[in-house]
């Protein structure tokens, strides 16, 4: 039987399939997706789930906006939801995300991160994502398949505990469509951790309140404000989170916010979000082996940004590269302004370099990342683009 071939335990398995069983297992209330490549798989597989009777119910909608905004109403009348998208889909969503943070609605969705138009690819890159990092929603980046399904049931902990919607963003096909060996939490251990969702305020016919109203400008900031000073409190919260679901599962992992993968012993540090982050520490690797002190600083928990842990990793480095597959035109990228903010609260003067590849899915190997360490090393700051 289908059920029976995703007990907790190892399974050779398509990683958006591993994501859509981990979702099953989590057992949300109500599943709205509009399926989109790279994120489809996903989405067909908990169509499946519910025509096997295995997911309570799933709303086959008209559009992206139409998912996210029936997220929305069945969040704000109490129940646990889940969605996922990519890429335009995503950018369909625009005004709802930001209706979903400040009524402070903990929906979880995963996004299978692809360029946006245009031209049109459907390759991967953080476009996506990153051009939301501003809607009030965490968003945590994942490395490989197997940190997407640890993250989901920790994402469903965190955001129903502080009322805050999350993102869990994956990299589109070098993610989403390999096939390999994935530990599928069981349904049991999920319920378990993250327990039943009942909110203390929800739309309820027998007990009236108002939620996502108008506001007037003497009101409206408040409501602004409470959501920016929570998820600054929050990000500290994450690697008690992290430590308590972690062990419940037995694996080792980071504190749920970086990874500091030789990082605090270099004196050369790539820092990165995503899967190329497997190839980047390849190649430390290599180069420790010869005797190069570089490492990789990993992000992964991007908003709320930890600038406090990426100063302290970074305090005694010589100098840093920032790699991003993201753009923002006519100014420097996000993921190196924030770094530089978070150099320059601590005081840490120090080189640090701009490089932005991998857009659309164009390949970044041992050979760019080696290169890029080269340009560190020189000790003098520049914005460049990887071919």
């Amino acid at each position: 039987m289908v059920i029976d071939m995703f007990v907790e335990g190892k399974k050779t398995v398509e990683g958006s399939i591993a994501i859509a069983e981990t979702v099953v297992n989590i057992q949300p209330d109500v599943v709205a997706c509009f399926p989109i490549t790279p994120s489809t798989h996903i989405a067909e597989h908990l169509n499946k789930a519910y025509t096997d009777g295995r997911i309570k119910t799933y709303v086959a909608v008209d559009s992206e906006f139409a998912a996210i905004s029936v997220l929305a109403g069945a969040s704000a009348a109490g129940v646990r939801t889940f969605s996922t998208t990519a890429s335009q889909g995503l950018a369909l969503m625009h005004e709802v995300l930001f209706a979903v943070s400040s009524m402070r609605l903990p929906v979880v969705m995963v996004v299978a991160n692809r360029s946006l138009n245009s031209p049109l690819s459907i390759w991967n890159d953080h476009q996506d994502t990153m051009v939301e990092r501003d809607s009030g929603w965490m968003q945590f980046y994942c490395e490989t398949n197997q940190e997407v399904v640890d993250t989901l049931p920790l994402a469903y902990k965190i955001a129903e505990e502080n009322k805050v919607p999350v993102m869990v963003n994956m990299d589109g096909f070098y993610l989403t469509h390999a096939v390999e060996q994935i530990v599928i939490p069981g349904r049991k251990l999920i319920e378990d951790y993250i327990g039943e969702y009942d909110p203390d305020i929800k739309l309820d016919p027998e007990n009236p309140v108002a939620l996502g109203i108008y506001a007037k400008p003497e009101h409206n900031q408040a409501f602004k404000v409470q959501l920016d000073e929570d998820l600054f409190v929050l990000e500290k919260k994450v690697p008690r989170y992290a430590d308590e679901w972690y062990s419940i599962i037995g694996r080792e992992h980071d504190n749920g916010v970086i990874e500091d993968y030789y990082a605090s012993d270099a004196d050369y540090v790539i820092i990165a979000l995503s899967s190329v982050c497997g190839n980047v520490k390849e190649t430390v690797d290599k180069l420790r082996a010869e005797g190069e002190k570089v490492g990789l600083l990993r992000v992964k928990l991007y908003r709320p940004f930890p600038y406090e842990e990426v100063a302290e990793i970074l305090k005694n480095v010589k100098s840093i590269g920032v790699f991003e597959k993201m753009l923002s035109m006519g100014a420097k990228t996000p993921l190196y302004t924030d770094v530089l903010t978070a150099l320059y609260e601590k005081g840490i003067t120090v080189p640090v370099s701009s490089f932005i590849g991998g857009l659309a899915g164009r390949d970044i190997t041992e050979e760019h990342i080696t290169k890029m360490f080269e340009v560190i090393k020189t000790g003098k700051p520049i914005r460049d683009y990887v071919w």
